[in-house]
């Protein structure tokens, strides 16, 4: 019989770094719904609304960003959640750890806050920028100072690895723990729970080897199931909550994308209506075109389309995750849950990334914040790194005064000094790394 994972100990409220203080006696808040409340009021939680999502930081119109994407996840994950515990709760009604169940909406309302927390500026071409300059870049002459596993985690730099770094880690002058989230929350935003060195060409992983350890004490905890690699590189299966998670980012980046390229006119109205009614049969799709024949503002109709679809992946997705609940549990579930919903909903939603890859991503508007993105994103790293390879040097001593002093740049390996220019150029704002880099090139003076 198969190894099986257990919800009684997959749902843990354990605090990392603060086991010894761990008391399992409820109050008025949950330890989970603690998590979401200590996420909101973060620093890094709230420099996501400097962060490009897609488009272009908002002029006259406002599109998403970091962090409205981060709490429309949010909804929609606790949303999707509570529709499976619901189901659950009634299947493990005899088990006196049923009432754990009812915390996987908190749990996951939670994760999908913090999912983004990593993301370097400037959208996915942050990250590509910070990897690239390792393969690719000025960084590729410093291969041989790097343990392979060193190295996998520089030319593979991965956002969802950074996220969990920066909740794990404890900074200079920081408690230990890092933020000191509970277990569970933690596991359920590793979307790929392996190593560097198993990232291959997708170029994704779940956390950095100055992680490794605390990633599998984690797992260990809560009863996740290993997959080690051929030659032992650590490896688990997914904590089951993270397909719920990823699955609330999906819809919304998807759906809420198409409804930001409609707003700046990437999109005609007859172009999204055709998408979004697209998921629905004959008869919901009569009763929506009435509601909008109501309605005559376009950007409210493609509104009141949206919420529409949404409820209806949010549905499908939770009765995929119930009937393949089983397969979750052992560690065998392919893909993700959007390739398990019905048939209508899953063909239209791949004509949505279909389109969106053709209009939406290729826009001149996104290329152009990809390519400043890239050149500032290369630029800072080239001079801080630079800097803490030669921090005698004049400059090298002005620069590294810039950088708050919870980044580890004196540590005492290169890869850890690199950890810290990482940690530093990767939280930054698109504003903030636009505005150094202007003042690095002399472009930009303070007033005098």
């Amino acid at each position: 019989m198969a190894e099986k994972m257990q919800w009684s100990q997959l749902i843990s409220d354990k605090r990392f770094g603060l086991e010894q203080y761990h008391n399992p006696t409820a109050g008025a808040r949950s330890d989970f719904q603690r998590d979401y409340d200590r996420l909101v009021f973060s620093s890094p939680f709230r420099r996501l609304q400097n962060k490009t999502q897609v488009f272009p930081l908002p002029g006259s119109i406002f599109v998403h960003n970091r962090l409205t994407h981060s709490m429309e996840v949010s909804c929609v994950g606790r949303s999707l959640a509570n529709e499976v515990s619901n189901v659950l709760r009634k299947r493990y009604a005899s088990e006196p750890w049923c009432e754990k169940l009812n915390d996987i909406g908190d749990i996951v309302a939670a994760a999908c806050l913090a999912h983004d927390l990593g993301n370097p500026p400037f959208g996915h071409s942050g990250e590509t920028a910070i990897s690239t300059f390792f393969s690719e870049g000025e960084g590729v002459s410093l291969k041989n100072e790097f343990s392979e596993e060193e190295w996998d985690d520089l030319i593979h730099f991965e956002g969802n690895a950074n996220s969990l770094r920066l909740l794990l880690h404890q900074f200079k002058g920081r408690r230990p723990g890092g933020f000191a989230m509970t277990y569970s929350t933690l596991a359920s935003i590793v979307k790929y729970p392996y190593e560097s060195t198993l990232a291959g060409k997708a170029n994704k992983f779940g956390f950095f080897i100055s992680e490794k350890d605390d990633f599998v004490r984690i797992a260990n905890e809560l009863g996740i199931l290993p997959r080690y690699g051929a030659n032992g590189e650590v490896a688990f299966v997914r904590h089951p909550l993270v397909y719920i998670v990823e699955a609330a980012d999906d819809i919304c980046y998807e759906v809420m994308d198409i409804e930001d390229a409609h707003k700046l006119k990437i999109l005609t109205t007859e172009q999204v209506s055709d998408l979004l009614l697209g998921f629905f049969d004959d008869e919901r799709k009569k009763h929506m075109l009435e509601v909008m024949n109501s309605v005559e503002d376009p950007n409210e109709q493609v509104s009141y389309m949206r919420s529409c679809v949404i409820g209806q992946l949010v549905s499908c997705c939770a009765e995929a995750f119930v009937e393949h609940e089983e397969e979750i549990l052992k560690g065998e579930f392919k893909g993700c849950l959007i390739d398990h919903i019905p048939t209508l909903e899953k063909e239209q939603y791949r004509n949505c990334s279909k389109l969106s890859w053709e209009k939406i991503y290729k826009a001149s508007d996104v290329v152009d914040i990809e390519l400043a993105g890239n050149q500032i994103i290369t630029y800072l790293l080239g001079k801080f790194v630079h800097a803490v390879r030669y921090p005698h040097l004049n400059y090298s001593q002005l620069l590294l005064s810039k950088v708050p002093q919870q980044y580890e740049i004196n540590a005492p390996t290169l890869y850890g000094r690199i950890q810290g220019v990482i940690d530093h150029v990767s939280g930054m704002t698109d504003v903030y790394a636009l505005d150094l880099y202007r003042k690095l090139n002399g472009m930009s003076l303070p007033a005098v």
